[in-house]
């Protein structure tokens, strides 16, 4: 349940205990509104430093710039009174975008959500094709699925959907790789199949 806070001593206290334990730098400004996420668990964790390592082997760095955890904006200078945080960024080469080191304005050619509890990634796909971003594979985890949306008239349309119980392969148009949701212990795993080599990974 999402609470609004308009008690200011309430809110500087929320503030203080979220930058105590660091969990500020998770953050967003939606819009001039200050939204705070859950912070990511292990699980959370393990999902994006996995995609990382995996996309640097699919060579992007050659073709542009693999990233974790940027802030992407639709302005500058002002850019904190609007940006998200996506888990983990490709900006190819050629993408317009601009990289002033504290944010991106202008949004990737790919990225990726892994959702936390109480929160929906999908709310975030109106501003992600505001900035261009040309498209958004998201990671559920309750209940588990896939969904991949890609950028057409100014909208991310979704474009494929797995889950458990039907484990389609979603194709991106953007990166040579398909993804596909296959159950396992302790968690669900994506397997990430190169389209040209055939060449799979695990996240």
């Amino acid at each position: 349940m999402a609470v609004l806070v308009l008690d200011p001593t309430i809110e500087q206290g929320l503030r203080a205990s979220r930058e105590a334990t660091d969990g500020d730098k998770w953050n967003e400004v939606w819009d001039g509104v200050l939204v705070m996420p859950s912070l990511p668990n292990d699980e959370h964790q393990e999902i994006q430093a996995n995609l990382l390592p995996l996309l640097t082997v699919v060579g992007i760095p050659q073709l542009g710039k693999v990233r974790a955890g940027v802030n992407v904006s639709d302005r500058h200078p002002d850019w904190m009174e609007n940006y998200r945080g996506p888990d983990v960024v490709v900006y190819l080469d050629g993408n317009p975008a601009v990289n002033h080191s504290t944010h991106w304005v202008g949004g990737p050619d790919f990225l990726a959500e892994i959702a936390s509890p109480g929160e929906n990634p999908r709310q975030k796909l109106d501003f992600y094709a505001k900035v261009n971003t040309h498209e958004v594979l998201i990671v559920d985890r309750y209940p588990w699925a896939l969904e991949l949306y890609r950028l057409a008239a100014g909208r991310l349309d979704l474009v494929g959907r797995a889950d458990l119980s039907n484990p389609a392969v979603l194709t991106s148009g953007v990166l040579p790789l398909t993804f596909q949701l296959r159950d396992g212990t302790p968690r669900p795993t994506i397997l990430v199949t190169h389209t040209t080599t055939g060449q799979t990974w695990v996240a």
